[in-house]
């Protein structure tokens, strides 16, 4: 009997808490970029704030004891990231604009004044701090023709910024990308004093980027134990827009000739050296072309050249790994429905155990010098990133604690999921999330998510762009499936959706929305499918293929695949999932185009594109307006010329909850 009073309690105290709504996700505070300092007492790290008049997120570098306490701030001018312990602990080196553009700081450990140790005119990023502590190993977009010069390179801005001619002239593919042209700097891996002075360009001449472009994830560059030795990622192809060769090469800190070490054909990133400095571990994919390959761990004895791949027989991909102090074991991250959680093996090999586990989602491992501590960020479907400290025996302590007061004032709800068999037995996974103050005897309406990728995943993830936290706010029982494409599911089930984007994820789609519709809670009249780049695609697909749908939400949807497969960039997916340009492969382009199957749509849609897109160039979102609009079907077009593929900028992204939100709100409204 107590029992049920007190979850009878519990359960009232939630639905007296307001929904949480878009003003109230824009108030949480953005912990990132953890660094743990070399004897495990302190963690600095990044927290992000948004400036809803200035429509921007400051970012600015506070610090925490690991035993408890309360974190305060070190920084308070310029946008401040990236904060990295010096080796002997005394000191913080981060990435500020504070002088107008990014360079590399240095502050002590506990916060004051910092002195400017990069003042370069192509910037800094990405800086790294050399084993010994006397130099920073860091990025910078230059002219390949000045490589370290800075003089040279201020000159050629200069004269590139004052001429009145502003036309570009390209001979090679990859002249834009994901939300810029490609201008005549590239990005160059330089070594600079850690007391300042003269940078050297430790990559020079090269006319590709070092490291390649990434969208995050473990930094694709490393220094050795000894300082002597830096290696890094490379894609030095000719083809760079078909390309994801990338490999791993190796140069003395001093400068030198490069050497490449890595041999798969495809890529080949994350280079780090173990703390004794014997092996080097990386991530490594084996099929080229395929940017969705799997990753697997693998480690290179440096005194024989040897290579073993560590987690072959492991079907699920390595995002991210630490190296134990010991040097003799590797931490390592993999997905695994919809979670992500670290895995210990040994550098020889053999069986893995587990080091996290729960129903979350885990990143950034690090490890004290001595092995006793570890830290990590977690973040699940109902709560934003926090850090988190372990130690041998105890259980894992919260270390930021900025949200806590914020996040217990609003109704937030934990993802709940379920499996069903797709229409050729297979089964299919996906989360759901009912809506504040939720009572079983009503009926709601339904919100379809469908992921992008589409080699990517719904999960245990707090997402400030598609947000379902929100979503569910305004009224909805949300559903997130993993179909066929997803990750987190085996190779086999990631692989079945190339040339084939509109055959088994459409069957596993509705058959996720066959056992929604039938839940005692849903009403099945009052459905909506919303969805962003494959998405986005697959909501475009859906308008010819269905009608069981009151409203469709495609952002940055392909419609046309055809024009898709001349108007992209990065050619090398593309012509991977549809075997070839339009012109070599017409029959697969045109089956699976949502294009094709104009003269069907009739389902009221709201279209929404960035001018600024590359990956999917806006013209996609274009022509599928044009094709509603042309057959008197019920559409919205929101164009932001000021956006990529996301919609990063804080207004914009306000725009895009309320475009959103009223939308499938107008057309799932309950008829009287």
């Amino acid at each position: 009997m107590r029992r049920t009073a007190l979850f009878l309690l519990a359960a009232a105290a939630a639905a007296e808490k307001p929904p949480f709504t878009f003003e109230a996700m824009m108030k949480i505070q953005r912990l990132s970029e953890p660094h743990l300092s070399p004897d495990g007492s302190k963690v600095v790290f990044t927290v992000g704030v948004i400036d809803m008049e200035k429509n921007v997120q400051e970012r600015q570098i506070w610090l925490a004891p690991t035993s408890g306490g309360k974190p305060r701030q070190l920084t308070t001018e310029g946008r401040n990231t990236r904060p990295r312990f010096s080796p002997d602990g005394k000191s913080i080196a981060f990435i500020s604009t504070r002088g107008g553009s990014p360079q590399i700081w240095v502050m002590p450990a506990d916060g004051g004044e910092a002195r400017q140790v990069t003042k370069l005119a192509t910037g800094a990023e990405g800086h790294l701090w050399s084993p010994d502590g006397k130099s920073f190993i860091f990025t910078s977009d230059v002219y390949p023709e000045c490589g370290a010069d800075d003089a040279c390179n201020a000159k050629r801005l200069k004269a590139e910024q004052e001429s009145k001619v502003k036309a570009r002239i390209y001979t090679t593919l990859l002249y834009r990308h994901w939300a810029d042209w490609r201008g005549q700097r590239v990005k160059h891996l330089l070594a600079a004093p850690a007391e300042g002075g003269a940078a050297r360009d430790l990559t020079p001449g090269l006319p590709y980027d070092v490291p390649p472009f990434s969208l995050g994830g473990p930094d694709n560059y490393a220094v050795s134990p000894d300082s002597a030795e830096v290696c890094y990622s490379a894609n030095v192809d000719p083809d760079q827009a078909l390309s994801t060769n990338a490999e791993l090469f190796t140069v003395p800190l001093a400068g030198g000739e490069p050497k490449k070490i890595s041999t798969s054909p495809g890529a080949d990133s994350s280079p780090q050296y173990s703390p004794d400095g014997k092996w080097l571990a990386w991530r490594m994919q084996v099929r080229a072309g395929y940017e969705s390959d799997r990753w697997r761990l693998v480690v290179m004895d440096r005194a024989t050249s040897q290579i073993n791949v560590l987690t072959e027989n492991i079907d699920r991909h390595v995002t991210g790994f630490a190296w134990h102090p010991d040097s003799k074991r590797i931490a390592f991250l993999t997905e695994d429905r919809g979670r992500q959680h670290a895995q210990w093996i040994a550098v020889t090999g053999g069986a893995t155990r587990a080091l996290t586990q729960g129903s979350s989602h885990v990143d950034d491992l690090q490890f004290s010098a001595d092995g006793k501590t570890i830290i990590y960020t977690e973040v699940s479907g109902s709560s934003p990133a926090e850090i988190y400290k372990a130690s041998s025996g105890s259980a894992p302590v919260a270390i930021g604690r900025l949200n806590e007061e914020l996040l217990a004032g609003y109704d937030l709800r934990k993802l709940e999921e379920f499996t069903v068999a797709s229409a050729d037995g297979t089964p299919v996974h996906s989360f759901l999330l009912k809506p504040p103050g939720f009572d079983s005897s009503k009926k709601y309406p339904l919100l379809l998510l469908i992921h992008g990728g589409p080699q990517g995943a719904w999960g245990e993830s707090f997402s400030y762009r598609w947000n379902h936290q929100v979503m569910a706010s305004a009224g909805f029982v949300v559903v997130m499936p993993n179909p066929r494409g997803s990750t987190g599911y085996g190779t086999k089930f990631t692989d079945e959706i190339n040339a084939d984007w509109g055959g088994r994820v459409y069957d596993d789609l509705m058959a996720v929305t066959d056992y929604a519709a039938k839940l005692p809670y849903v009403d099945a009249d009052r459905m909506a499918a919303a969805g962003g780049s494959y998405g986005g695609y697959m909501v475009n697909w859906m308008l010819g293929h269905t009608d069981r749908f009151k409203a469709l939400v495609s952002h940055a949807g392909v419609y046309d695949l055809r024009s898709m497969g001349g108007e992209t960039e990065e050619l090398w997916f593309s012509t991977w999932e549809f075997k070839g340009f339009p012109w070599q492969t017409p029959d697969i382009h045109e089956k699976w185009s949502p294009s094709t199957y104009a003269a069907r749509f009739r389902t009221p849609t709201l279209v929404i594109h960035g001018e600024l897109d590359f990956r999917v160039p806006y013209g996609q979102g274009l022509q599928l307006f044009t094709a509603l609009q042309a057959q008197k079907v019920p559409s919205k077009l929101l164009i932001y010329p000021d956006e990529g593929h996301w919609i990063l900028k804080p207004q914009n992204s306000a725009l895009w909850y309320k475009t959103f939100l009223d939308w499938v709100a107008e057309w799932t409204a309950k008829k009287e």
